[in-house]
């Protein structure tokens, strides 16, 4: 065994830099980092000649080292998080712009966000309801610090969010009047039609979410509290609001990992977006463990290596083999032709890249075949 930073390898890591792909302990994460760079360049170009500015979803991948190559290649603004032990993970790492795009209204998760300014970020959080609004305040007071806020206005996902404009308004007020809290813009992420298989349902999802947006900002304007930062979009949807003219920051996470789940949805022309749009960069790399029966074959990534919730993954680059059902340490695979052998190895494009990411503690970087670096999953578990 080897040593990597006091790690070894088979027994904490999964390689080592300079190893192999074939060398690699399995089941575990790999990023393909061209794909990824390409990915994370695509989006940013798009976002600086659209005029709009990104800022990455850190709840998908819940690396400071990714997020550094999304600020470093792609120009993303900063992050979003939606845990407060998330943001203080990318506080901690240097981070300057967080974005806590959930609500926090338990006193000792409040008191956490109040003092999180004091890492040097500007911490930014949403906010539905105006009693917590107060206890937002004091806390910031008690800690001399400032958190920003934005109104989430529940634009069709059903989750968090009020429900319209004089809702919206009443809460800015509040926001604007309170000490140590600034009235920062609208929080406006449709999350339920991200992953709509069809781009015109998309679409229709977005066009009653775009007009509520109108309507909310006009209220505002009237109000004397022009909102600063209109902030949503996801990867199915982020060119629709774009479009719209109303918001000015994104929230794209996935597109940067591409797992199947998003990769089914089509663009407007009928095409798979991880055919025309997105390269897969994040696999679930498996070795076959058993053969037992002509036209069957067992790997070793099950679910306590990726999700299922989205749906099983899918072997990349293998119209073979498929993946066709999973328990806890197995993956049971069709082998109809009796390609596979043991100790083969798959590359799987997991059905939801979150939760997958969160299952594990390592990204293995590789690029052309070889591990040029480990990176950790730094926020990894980070749920409360």
């Amino acid at each position: 065994m080897s040593s990597f930073d006091g790690y070894e390898v088979g027994f904490d890591i999964p390689a080592l830099p300079g190893m192999s792909e074939a060398e690699i302990q399995t089941p575990c994460l790999i990023l393909d980092m061209d794909a990824l760079e390409r990915n994370i360049r695509k989006l940013g170009h798009f976002a600086h000649t659209h005029g709009m500015r990104h800022r990455a979803h850190g709840k998908m991948h819940k690396s400071v080292d990714v997020l550094k190559l999304q600020m470093e290649l792609g120009g993303a603004v900063g992050v979003c998080c939606q845990k407060v032990s998330e943001a203080e993970v990318f506080a901690r790492a240097g981070v300057a712009d967080i974005l806590v795009s959930n609500q926090v209204t338990d006193a000792a998760k409040i008191d956490r966000l109040a003092r999180m300014p004091k890492l040097g970020a500007q911490i930014t959080v949403c906010v539905d309801d105006l009693g917590n609004v107060a206890h937002l305040s004091a806390s910031a007071q008690r800690h001399g610090t400032v958190l920003n806020c934005l109104v989430e206005v529940d634009v069709g996902a059903a989750r968090c969010g009020v429900s319209g404009p004089n809702a919206a308004v009443a809460l800015a007020q509040a926001i604007d009047a309170a000490p140590s809290l600034r009235f920062a813009g609208l929080q406006a992420y449709q999350g339920a039609m991200q992953h709509l298989e069809h781009h015109a349902d998309r679409k229709a999802k977005a066009d009653v979410a775009i007009a509520l947006v109108r309507t909310v900002v006009s209220a505002l304007q009237a109000a004397g509290l022009p909102p600063g930062l209109v902030s949503g979009a996801g990867t199915g949807s982020f060119q629709f609001e774009t479009e719209s003219g109303v918001y000015n920051e994104l929230q794209c996470g996935s597109y940067a990992f591409m797992d199947a789940d998003y990769g089914r949805i089509r663009d407007a022309e009928g095409h798979r977006i991880d055919e025309t749009q997105w390269d897969n960069a994040l696999f679930v790399l498996t070795s076959v463990m058993s053969h037992p029966l002509p036209g069957r074959a067992v790997c070793d990534a099950g679910l306590k290596a990726m999700s299922a919730e989205s749906g099983l993954p899918r072997v990349y680059g293998r119209d073979d083999v498929s993946y066709t059902g999973c328990s806890d340490e197995h993956g049971t695979l069709s082998d109809p032709q009796g390609a596979l052998k043991l100790n083969d190895r798959l590359r799987l494009v997991p059905g939801h890249c979150d939760p997958t990411c969160n299952l594990h503690d390592w990204y293995v970087c590789v690029r052309n075949g070889q591990v040029e670096a480990l990176w950790p999953i730094s926020a990894r578990g980070k749920v409360f």
